[in-house]
């Protein structure tokens, strides 16, 4: 039987970028799946939203669309669309960001990396090769933070992950259910504390080589990010 994979945009403030990773999603390769796509638009307030209404007028058997009517931020709404899916029914789930930094090309190879080690996540590394990072224009002060935060987490979790960053996953729905998903923050901390859970609940998370574009940062919002990475690495640790 196939396996149901819901892959889902979330999207904010991304509308001249959502039809272009849309148009990347290699539809044709997944015949051995039952594939869906969720647009989860982030009540943005520019014209997102219209862009998305149009991709699901143009694609009603393959597309749905979540509008949320106040906004989630951006762990709200991963929550929002893994409750989705687990009602659902899917049995995976793979998170594609709407403003085009990571490429839907790896979709299916994420998909078969999990199926292959039957693990109950994969996240796409940009720094299992640095030089992808690099080469993709990664901030250097993101750069240098995401060598030190993520050998940090090794070193607290006795694990061995290049990137502990990554906004690139896929959920299987075997191993993660509702109760994962409890009171995993709404910010942008979301995917450390994700980890986190999984790895307390002795769930495998494995990796896969990606590359990644970056445009303009807003270094404050990465600042923030840090200082909470950094606390909550160690302090959950024993809570």
């Amino acid at each position: 039987m196939k396996k149901k994979v819901l892959i889902f945009l979330i999207t904010y403030h991304a509308s001249f970028r959502l039809k272009k990773v849309f148009d990347l999603i290699q539809f044709k390769k997944f015949k051995d799946y039952k594939i869906k796509v969720l647009i989860s638009e982030d009540n943005s307030g520019d014209d997102t939203l219209e862009v998305a209404k149009k991709i699901y007028k143009e694609n009603k058997s393959l597309v749905f669309l979540k509008n949320n009517k106040k906004r989630l931020n951006y762990g709200g709404n991963i929550k929002s669309c893994l409750n989705y899916a687990i009602k659902s029914g899917f049995d995976y789930a793979i998170m594609v960001h709407g403003d085009e930094k990571y490429h839907p090309k790896y979709i299916l190879p994420i998909i078969k990396k999990l199926e292959q080690l039957d693990s109950a996540a994969v996240c796409g590394s940009r720094m299992m090769n640095k030089k992808n990072a690099i080469q993709g224009n990664m901030p250097f002060y993101k750069f240098i933070g995401n060598i030190f935060l993520t050998k940090l987490f090794n070193i607290v979790y006795s694990t061995k992950f290049t990137d502990c960053h990554s906004g690139y996953w896929i959920y299987n729905f075997k191993y993660i259910k509702k109760n994962i998903l409890n009171n995993l923050t709404n910010t942008f901390n979301f995917d450390n504390q994700m980890r986190i859970n999984l790895l307390k609940n002795n769930l495998e998370i494995k990796e896969i080589p990606i590359k990644t574009i970056y445009g303009t940062e807003r270094s404050s919002i990465h600042l923030e990010y840090a200082i909470k990475f950094f606390f909550e690495t160690i302090i959950k640790k024993f809570y």
